[in-house]
């Protein structure tokens, strides 16, 4: 079933085309830029402006990843402790690249409704507010590959963080 939903979001996003993010300062590497630039889609699409790629962000995210990885056999980690804001997607079987973990996210969106903020009942809209969230301005992403598991765990940080109780994100 897992695999199933994977290849139905891969094969949305690429439906759904790429975004672009000329304004924004190109990060260090591609995975980089495709979390960057997924990002700043969903956010183009809500009127946001573009978050920038933090460095010092992506090496938090990189070492909490790693460290659910080798310590917590590849869990969710308890991102509810950091000062960022942070969003996160395990997923088993096939690869998961940048823009399908935010793809994930993004595709909250319909159970949001921005006329009264709030999330369609027993449904979950954190991830997508946090991804267009206004007043955040950094990101940084990594991932870690879980080889027994045949999984991965991605994990993007924001700052300053969103999801502020009554506060719209958009």
């Amino acid at each position: 079933m897992a695999r199933f939903l994977l290849l139905l979001l891969a094969i949305s996003l690429i439906a759904m085309g790429h975004g672009s993010s000329a304004q924004v300062p190109a990060p260090s590497n591609n995975a980089s830029q495709e979390y960057l630039d997924a990002h700043n889609q969903a956010r183009s699409e809500v009127g946001v402006p573009p978050l920038k790629w933090s460095e010092a962000l992506a090496k938090s995210a990189s070492l909490m990843a790693r460290y659910q990885r080798d310590r917590q056999n590849c869990t969710f980690a308890n991102l509810t402790t950091s000062k960022y804001g942070g969003n996160q997607l395990w997923a088993g079987g096939l690869a998961t690249t940048p823009r399908m973990a935010v793809g994930t996210w993004v595709a909250e969106k319909k159970f949001y409704d921005h006329a009264n903020n709030t999330c369609a009942a027993d449904h979950r809209c954190g991830v997508y507010t946090q991804v267009v969230w206004k007043n955040s301005l950094e990101l940084g992403c990594a991932q870690a590959q879980c080889v027994k598991q045949q999984s991965s765990l991605t994990i993007c940080f924001y700052n300053p963080p969103g999801n502020v109780v009554g506060e719209r994100p958009y």
